[in-house]
């Protein structure tokens, strides 16, 4: 399903009932926003993980402007503060109140601003492997320098100046990555014939090459005023847990889960125990 929203045009996707049969009546479910991360990736990675918590949730996938599904356009509109007014506009459109949000990576910088502009809008907040600030930069650089291979610092060099050429470019820089962006990453295992995934080099340069690099709401995050969940991999090298630890600091009712097994992608590395831990939030957070 496409929105035409501001000047671009959003995929979105549905994933839940809205009402649900409970006993002898019908009762609504909130309404969470799962914001991807990237940016330049898009919202297939996250289904798998997050679409069985449909029990509890309707969920909204939806890709951001440039990327995945959505419409491109000049590629200098690809900014954090678009993906924010985006989101509002598509809660709008979708006619939703309040909304869980839920995003990881840079899905969660977009989540940070928007609890910050749009409290009011915000039931509950979940990030998950974030920052609030630029420079996670330099110390991912350094965290690479001490466990990366030399052909993983060489590709690195394309995402921290911004210069991926092509989607295959791009491709290849996540492979190459892999076994630092899971913990649990194994070569030998079987690989998906296919990836869904659409990759958008526009958006990474832009962000890696240039908004990224000033990016803070360091000093705001205590305008959020919704119950917060932080999660972070123990094993994370591009947003180490001191980064989320500090959200956690800064934002009143937060709550930090540390995962002891995970890197990056949690949602590859412990699943399971990550659902549990947003699904009970749900519940104990009201």
């Amino acid at each position: 399903m496409r929105a035409k929203i501001r000047d671009t045009e959003i995929y979105f996707d549905v994933v839940g009932a809205g009402l649900v049969v409970d006993g002898a009546r019908l009762r609504s479910q909130p309404v969470a926003l799962i914001i991807h991360g990237g940016p330049g990736a898009d919202h297939t990675l996250d289904k798998p993980t997050f679409s069985l918590l449909s029990h509890k949730l309707q969920l909204v996938y939806f890709d951001h402007r440039g990327q995945g599904r959505s419409a491109r356009g000049v590629k200098e509109t690809y900014t954090l503060d678009n993906n924010v007014e985006d989101m509002e506009a598509l809660r709008q459109y979708l006619g939703l109140d309040k909304i869980v949000v839920l995003g990881s990576s840079y899905g969660g910088m977009v989540a940070l601003s928007y609890a910050i502009r749009y409290p009011q809008n915000v039931s509950h907040l979940v990030l998950i492997s974030t920052v609030a600030d630029s420079r996670f930069l330099t110390r991912a650089q350094e965290i690479l320098a001490e466990r990366g291979t030399e052909e993983q610092k060489a590709i690195a060099q394309r995402l921290w100046d911004g210069t991926f050429e092509n989607e295959e470019q791009l491709r290849e820089f996540f492979q190459v990555m892999m076994p630092l962006y899971s913990f649990t990453y194994d070569p030998n295992s079987l690989q998906p014939a296919s990836n869904p995934m659409i990759l958008s080099p526009d958006a990474i340069n832009v962000a890696f090459g240039g908004f990224l690099r000033s990016y803070s709401v360091l000093e705001e995050l205590h305008k959020i005023t919704s119950p917060t969940l932080v999660i972070v991999g123990r094993h994370d090298w591009i947003c180490p847990p001191e980064f989320s630890e500090e959200i956690a600091s800064k934002i009143p009712n937060a709550d930090l889960r540390i995962f002891e097994n995970s890197s990056h992608s949690i949602r590859v590395d412990e699943p399971e125990a990550l659902r549990d831990a947003i699904a009970g939030f749900l519940v104990y957070k009201q």
